[in-house]
C-alpha cells in the first residue's frame, strides 16, 4: 500500500505569502482563519497544520 500525502487546501490571512495548485482561502482575520481551517479539515477529512505565518495547510495523510 502506498502512502499519498497531499495538500488539499491553504487558508491564510495574506494571499501574497501563498501560491500553488491547492485551493487558497483568504481570511479577513486570524480568528476567521482558525475557524476556516478547522471547518475545512473536517469537511475534507484532513488535518490542519499551522505554519506560524498566518497560514494553515489542510493535508490528507
Amino acid at each position: 500500500m502506498t502512502e499519498c500525502k497531499r495538500i488539499l487546501a491553504v487558508v491564510t490571512t495574506d494571499n501574497e505569502k501563498v501560491g500553488g495548485g491547492a485551493p487558497i482561502f483568504i481570511a479577513g482575520s486570524h480568528e476567521e482563519c482558525d475557524g476556516m481551517a478547522q471547518s475545512l479539515s473536517s469537511i475534507l477529512d484532513g488535518m490542519a497544520h499551522y505554519l506560524e505565518n498566518g497560514t494553515y495547510i489542510i493535508v490528507h495523510h
